[in-house]
């Protein structure tokens, strides 16, 4: 038997020009070698005999009919309609992205597949491809799943697919943690202060600032990075943030963020510029990378500037802005560049022979929640992170263990 993680190959069979893969000895043509149908029929064919674990596959109709909409039919009509629908401001939401992700195993397992055939057998052959060839951990798996499933029921809600078909796939549950083969996540834990410390003096003045604010008031990255002068009421000695969108918005939940002494000590030197700007800006971490090239690198230079080398950087530059030429210069960090941004840094201190631990953005958030739950409680550990319900906060902020080990000192 073959192993998960070395699929049977995707051959030629030459003197037809065919594409073929062998299962349990039998030889299945998947059509014109190197086509696109004949890899989907390829990874199709492994995934459901990895799913039957070297059963013998049943026998299918390996073309739609004509009248019936296949899988691929209904992914494009589906994704004129998410490109509408994900939409805030005129700017695509992450959302799209995760369906996007989540659709297509699915598109490469059972694009030609007519969509009403599809069901939860083939369902579960979609999620043991996630495991097996994408190596998804399990949470990552359930929600793609999941997403999968909404994907259908818009399909039942415009009337492409039979509602008997959202029905069935509702009957596959999420995988329950220790009882699947899937992958465990590691849990998010806060970063110790010395780590954070650390990395400071290798990052360009507003990317030192965003991690300093969120250390101080347990923004979510995604809040961080939008910041704006009109978004901050200053009118009392606490100033409070209203972040223009957020992670829970879309429940009508409102977020409010208090700036203390010392988040208004941080974000006073970016205060000058427009109201609507963004505080943060990607342009000047680049022009401060520049300006410090030597310093980062460890290196300095013994030879003069020429003027043959001033002449290719003007050329670079005058390149760089033709191509950037027609299109939107990002104004602002998102969550995905805040995080690349340290991991260059983390990567050019290697370089050097800097030894640092890594760390993600979303920690902070952890570190301070779990600092105002040993201070103040668990109730104020909720309010500034800004969360609904105790329970999310249980997630962010780590139990004292400290007073856990006073109380069995004091009570035996």
């Amino acid at each position: 038997m073959y192993s998960s993680r070395r699929p049977p190959k995707y051959r030629h069979y030459k003197p037809k020009d065919l594409g073929v893969v062998r299962l349990d000895g039998r030889d299945h043509y998947l059509g014109k070698f190197d086509s696109p149908e004949s890899w989907e029929k390829y990874h199709r064919l492994v995934a459901e005999w990895h799913a039957a674990q070297g059963r013998p596959l049943p026998a299918r109709d390996s073309e739609a009919t004509a009248s019936v909409p296949s899988v691929n039919q209904v992914l494009l009509a589906y994704w004129k309609f998410a490109e509408g629908y994900y939409v805030r401001d005129g700017e695509t939401t992450k959302e799209l992205t995760c369906m996007r992700e989540a659709l297509r195993p699915l598109r490469r397992l059972y694009g030609s597949l007519p969509a009403p055939e599809f069901g939860p057998a083939k369902l579960k052959v979609v999620r043991d491809y996630m495991i097996d060839e994408q190596d998804l951990c399990r949470t990552e798996i359930n929600k793609r799943i999941g997403r999968i499933k909404r994907f259908f029921r818009w399909a039942v809600s415009e009337e492409i697919v039979p509602p008997s078909l959202a029905h069935g796939l509702d009957s596959v549950k999420g995988l329950m943690m220790g009882r699947s083969r899937a992958r465990e996540s590691q849990r998010v834990k806060p970063v110790p202060d010395q780590h954070v410390d650390a990395t400071l003096p290798f990052l360009p003045p507003p990317l030192v600032a965003m991690i300093e604010c969120q250390r101080n008031t347990g923004m979510r990255p995604g809040e961080v990075v939008l910041m704006r002068k009109c978004d901050i009421d200053m009118s009392g000695d606490v100033w409070i943030f209203f972040p223009d969108r957020h992670k829970n918005d879309w429940r009508n939940h409102p977020r409010a963020v208090a700036i203390g002494p010392k988040g208004q000590a941080i974000l006073k030197p970016f205060l000058d510029r427009r109201d609507d700007a963004y505080l943060f800006s990607p342009a000047e971490s680049y022009a401060w990378r520049l300006a410090n090239r030597q310093n980062l690198s460890g290196k300095q230079r013994k030879t003069p500037i020429y003027p043959s080398e001033i002449q290719a950087r003007e050329k670079a530059k005058r390149k760089r802005r033709a191509r950037r030429a027609g299109k939107r210069v990002r104004l602002r960090y998102t969550t995905e560049s805040y995080w690349k941004a340290l991991y260059y840094t983390f990567n050019t201190a290697e370089k050097r022979g800097i030894k640092m631990d890594r760390w993600f953005p979303n920690q902070l958030r952890h570190s301070r929640g779990t600092e105002l739950r040993k201070k103040f409680g668990v109730e104020a550990s909720r309010v500034s992170l800004g969360h609904a319900r105790l329970e999310a906060t249980e997630i962010y902020a780590e139990k004292d263990l400290m007073l856990a080990i006073e109380i069995a000192r004091e009570a035996g």
